[in-house]
């Protein structure tokens, strides 16, 4: 049974107030290149309150939005009546995605598989609902690429209040070494500061596309 209709109000709340400070700081710009090119069916995972919306191409069909907050989803139905493409916003969860195998164009992931209970499941339903050749698009903040004190800190919050405060989110998954053992192909992938500040937690980010082979890999 699917695990659905998620509460998290309080996070919920700053979540919209923060998301709309972050695009108005050069977020817009990031979501923009992250649908950039992007055609026919998509489904974008934990599209929480919709921001990507307005971004997507004349060229994709239908976009099926997945995001398991009532009050994120809410905001999310909002965005969609106002999107320039046809987008149809339902409940769900990343881990049980509610399409047929093989039947989508793209899959699009911001800032929520830091959050997701478990990637290697999150990031294998979308696997398995893109069509062979068809793309995973990631915007979504990682752990430090280097040692030192982020990462130490970044590993800290995680083991005691950070998962806790901010919705299920943790600071230091290597999201793009998560997206490699999914059996991904990696076809592109940009790591920046975002905001660009050494101080900031959840600053270090990468933005990128990877691919569902084509031709599935022996086993």
């Amino acid at each position: 049974m699917a695990r659905t209709a998620v509460s998290h109000p309080v996070f919920a709340r700053v979540f919209e107030r923060a998301s709309a400070r972050m695009d108005d700081a050069g977020g817009t710009a990031h979501r923009r290149r992250l649908v950039r090119g992007l055609s026919g069916r998509i489904v974008e995972v934990g599209a929480g309150n919709g921001r990507n919306f307005a971004h997507y191409p004349a060229q994709v069909t239908e976009v099926l939005a997945v995001e398991p907050e009532r009050r994120l989803r809410a905001s999310g139905q909002r965005a969609a009546d106002a999107a320039p493409v046809a987008v149809t916003v339902v409940d769900g969860v990343a881990e049980e995605l509610p399409v047929e195998d093989g039947s989508v164009d793209a899959v699009v992931m911001s800032w929520v598989l830091c959050s997701v209970a478990s990637q290697r499941t999150a990031l294998a339903e979308a696997y398995r609902v893109l069509r062979p050749g068809g793309q995973l698009r990631f915007f979504e903040h990682v752990v430090a690429a280097h040692p030192g004190p982020l990462r130490w800190v970044q590993r800290a919050v995680d083991a005691t209040i950070w998962p806790v405060l901010c919705g299920g989110c943790h600071a230091s998954r290597d999201t793009v070494s998560a997206i490699h053992a999914a059996g991904f192909e990696i076809s592109s992938l940009d790591r920046f500061r975002f905001p660009d500040s050494p101080l900031a937690l959840v600053g270090p980010h990468v933005l990128g596309a990877a691919v569902r082979p084509v031709a599935e890999p022996a086993r």
